[in-house]
């Protein structure tokens, strides 16, 4: 695995349609053959760019010598606008597609935890910029919320899809039966044990990740 550059900085020039959007960028090294987008889970159950899984997540990609780009969706943190269950979320999330667009002029990887997967994966299935996406700890029903995926078999390209076996928030039968919708190629990996925030289980989720990554992206692994 490549050695990313230890640099870590704000980024001050990231607006959606409701305003600007408080965002991180650790950068990757010059010949990175991607940039990656990862998104946090729901904020009223105080999910932001500094949440554990998305972190490590970050971590992850970012130890191939990815830039990973982490932002807080509308009304979160620093960013402007008021949450909108999901809707307006999206707009942020194609916000910052385009300005790894802009910045890199790179394919890209997204990789959403929860609430950010969902919207994430809506955003952007569809967008041929997006090469690959992760999906860690997909809801189904959570705190009164329900989560439909129709969308996903429509959604082209490399999926891969973690949670772990005691997920409050997403049954295995249910889960199972979301990625079984999902066009191809879609790869569902089990967490034994996990809870919906992988308390204790960070280096199997990040392992799934890994090898999902060597057997779509290759060449993440054979460059530096």
């Amino acid at each position: 695995m490549a050695t990313a550059p230890a640099v870590l900085r704000s980024v001050d020039n990231l607006s959606g349609p409701a305003g600007r959007l408080e965002a991180l960028l650790n950068g990757g090294r010059a010949e990175a053959p991607y940039a990656v987008l990862a998104c946090h889970p729901h904020p009223l159950g105080g999910g932001t760019i500094h949440n554990k899984v998305v972190y490590n997540a970050m971590k992850t990609f970012h130890g191939y010598g990815l830039p990973v780009l982490r932002f807080n969706f509308r009304g979160t943190g620093l960013s402007e606008g008021q949450h909108d269950d999901g809707r307006g979320e999206q707009d942020d999330v194609r916000a910052a597609l385009d300005w790894l667009d802009r910045e890199f002029h790179l394919p890209i990887l997204f990789v959403g935890f929860s609430f950010g997967a969902y919207v994430g994966m809506q955003a952007c299935c569809g967008d041929l910029r997006v090469k690959g996406l992760v999906a860690l700890g997909i809801p189904v029903h959570a705190e009164g919320r329900d989560y439909s995926y129709g969308f996903l078999a429509a959604c082209a390209g490399p999926k891969l899809f973690v949670s772990g076996t005691k997920d409050q928030y997403g049954p295995v039968a249910e889960v199972e039966a979301i990625v079984a919708t999902a066009a191809q190629p879609a790869e569902l990996v089990w967490v034994p044990g996990g809870d919906h925030f992988f308390v204790g289980k960070l280096p199997e989720m990040q392992a799934a990740i890994q090898s999902w990554v060597g057997t779509h992206f290759p060449e993440v692994e054979n460059k530096g």
